[in-house]
């Protein structure tokens, strides 16, 4: 009877913990964020967007209308815009079938506020290139199709302050605490194991 479990993060895209309850065992796999890959994309993508804008300013100065070459130029930015897009989109939906074929009774995923996390000006554009609510809508009308329960934990529910070992729950627990280290009985774990 196996289940899984999901914490969605930026430095990692996913921590996913397969628990078999049958061999009372579970398994970690931990998938890498693209953001590498995207970083490539987005420096490729300013330097067309230079050039762009040169050939505007020149064009205006002139008050000539659009050449082919400028024309050429846009629609070079429309498909890096694309495959933009779809460099996350392919590893969600890879992520999300592999889960789903190895028919898992119950996915639990936490409910998280995308809305309040985009505030923080720092993280908004990985929040945003992560596409988390994307993942979650996903997710759900897979777990449909294939007839698998999903959980959604509710988002003020300490998951990160229990300790996975033996129940007690730290009173505090900052962000910058990547790991986690039980008072009571010693345990420690990588936060997003935990």
């Amino acid at each position: 009877n196996l289940k899984i479990g999901i914490d969605l993060g930026l430095k990692t895209f996913a921590t996913v913990c397969y628990n078999d309850e049958t061999k009372d065992s579970y398994e970690i796999e931990k998938i890498k964020t693209l953001k590498p890959k995207f970083k490539r994309l987005l420096r490729r993508k300013k330097r067309l967007d230079r050039k762009i804008s040169k050939q505007n300013k020149n064009k205006k100065k002139r008050g000539e209308s659009a050449s082919k070459n400028y024309i050429k130029l846009l629609q070079k930015r429309i498909k890096f815009n694309k495959k933009m897009t779809n460099v996350q989109l392919n590893l969600i939906y890879n992520l999300i079938s592999q889960m789903v074929k190895s028919k898992p009774s119950k996915i639990v995923i936490e409910d998280l506020n995308i809305k309040g996390m985009m505030k923080n000006y720092k993280l908004a554009k990985w929040i945003q290139f992560n596409q988390f609510y994307t993942f979650r809508r996903i997710l759900e009308y897979k777990c449909k199709m294939y007839g698998i329960e999903l959980i959604i934990a509710n988002r003020f529910f300490p998951s990160s302050k229990i300790c996975s070992c033996c129940n007690n729950k730290k009173d505090k627990l900052s962000l910058s605490e990547r790991t986690y280290y039980c008072s009571e009985c010693g345990y420690k774990i990588d936060r997003d194991d935990n």
